[in-house]
């Protein structure tokens, strides 16, 4: 397939799909990067091709601090249950030793391949200081969350395994242009930062990685979105069951009143370790209240207990596919708040 900027996602064919040799699915386990995948099966693409990319916000070296518990198992149910290879990767110490970085390098990028964990990078650059939490903002430099362990680690993922060397990758993310003034400025198709191809003027059989970047659900609304999912009878996040409208971390920074009285309500001490950073860097994540006081403004969630247990638990026990005889539920925190960048 040619690269065309003005491509739109709904000219992606089952043939052109079929002329990537890997296509690669951010899989936050949110409902829009799961409407990519089932999109992806609806449209033809070869399941031989698809892995799910899940970054792990928090690593895997012990910080709890912002992710909810369910959500690396879940993305794995999910994954299993279609089939599919899931890989994993994160920033090493996660979101909490990125922001606890005090005049230091900023840590490895560790990523699953199919031989193995590796860990690239940690060993140069300029030795900075953070000490507060991202900005509540849509500027990636100031929301250092998304741009470090999200986008960063993705690329480094990519650009330092040797099997996508020469080869067609398309890199396949959720954000849809109704969320945001910002996201809506991003385009659909476009050459993926980490393409060599077309910057060295060469083509993957030279030897060089193309790597194409596809939003199929940019156009769409969040009622086409829970279509999707009802279709293929897919069982939404446990989040979206307690009122969230918008699935990222536990404790966002864009979280609303009513988010933050619902996590202070079900994990208390995830809230309290957030809101003694907030007394520690002597700064608020959303600067004029503190988590504490949007709690005490908010209002929590009425959330059934089973419901809480499966979203902070580390183990996710239920059907990945409703049963047949069993109807497929719309969750509470479906066109709920969604409280996301701007």
């Amino acid at each position: 397939m040619t690269y065309n900027s003005a491509m739109v996602d709904i000219a992606m064919s089952r043939e052109q799909l079929e002329s990537y040799d890997f296509i690669l699915v951010a899989f936050s386990g949110g409902k829009d990067s799961l409407a990519c995948l089932l999109d992806l099966i609806e449209r033809g693409a070869p399941k031989s091709r698809i892995e799910l990319w899940h970054h792990d916000i928090d690593g895997r070296e012990g910080s709890t601090l912002m992710d909810w518990p369910c959500t690396r198992d879940y993305c794995k149910q999910v994954a299993q249950a279609l089939g599919l290879p899931i890989y994993y990767s994160w920033k090493v110490g996660g979101f909490e030793r990125e922001m606890l970085r005090d005049e230091a390098l900023t840590a490895p990028t560790a990523f699953e391949a199919p031989e193995g964990v590796h860990y690239v990078g940690g060993d140069r650059g300029k030795e900075s200081t953070r000490r507060q939490f991202p900005q509540v903002s849509g500027d990636l430099s100031v929301r250092w969350c998304s741009a470090y362990l999200k986008i960063d680690v993705c690329a480094k993922a990519i650009c330092n395994q040797e099997r996508f060397a020469g080869k067609r990758i398309l890199v396949v993310t959720g954000e849809r242009a109704e969320e945001s003034p910002g996201r809506a400025k991003y385009e659909r198709f476009e050459a993926d930062r980490t393409d060599l191809a077309r910057k060295e003027r060469k083509t993957a059989k030279e030897g060089l990685r193309h790597v194409d970047h596809w939003r199929p659900v940019h156009g769409w609304d969040e009622s086409k979105v829970w279509e999707i999912i009802a279709r293929h009878r897919i069982t939404p996040h446990p989040a979206y069951r307690l009122g969230w409208g918008r699935v990222s971390c536990a404790a966002c920074i864009f979280g609303s009143p009513n988010q933050w009285a619902s996590l202070r309500q079900i994990n208390r001490g995830q809230f309290d370790r957030v809101a003694g950073y907030e007394v520690e860097f002597g700064k608020t994540i959303q600067r004029k209240l503190s988590v504490i006081q949007q709690a005490d403004k908010g209002r929590p969630y009425d959330m059934k207990e089973a419901d809480i247990e499966a979203a902070l638990s580390t183990s996710f026990v239920e059907p990945v596919v409703v049963p047949i005889g069993q109807d497929w539920v719309l969750p509470q925190g479906a066109f709920g708040e969604s409280c996301g960048p701007v």
